[in-house]
């Protein structure tokens, strides 16, 4: 019975130690010759001035958020859309209420200015 199961554990070894080659073969053979330079905090060829740390305002964080609910739709939608003549009318509501949920959340978050950018 375990034999059915070698090949996957064959697999997850492989998948363990394929990506760890590299990574220890880099850390040992590679040069390590740290200097101030090298440690200085830089981002797009400038030197950092005043505080690293920036608060993002919570609108970026709640259009992501939406905008991955709404993409998952698609990713839902699309096969439905493309098997349509083949189902039935079970499937038609099916998707009508996965679509009356999404639009009700999309009329919640409209009516607590969640959409708005102030």
């Amino acid at each position: 019975m375990l034999a059915n199961y070698a090949f996957i554990g064959v697999f997850f070894i492989g998948a363990v130690i394929f990506p760890l080659v590299p990574l220890v073969a880099a850390y040992f053979l590679g040069p390590k010759r740290p200097t101030p330079i090298k440690l200085d905090t830089y981002e797009c060829g400038l030197e950092a001035i005043g505080d690293i740390r920036v608060q993002f305002k919570i609108q970026y964080y709640l259009y992501a958020l939406a905008f991955v609910i709404f993409d998952i739709e698609v990713v839902f939608l699309y096969p439905w859309a493309v098997a349509y003549g083949q189902l039935g009318l079970f499937a038609l509501i099916a998707m009508a209420v996965f679509l009356v949920i999404l639009v009700g959340g999309l009329v919640y978050e409209w009516k607590k200015g969640a959409l708005e950018w102030v």
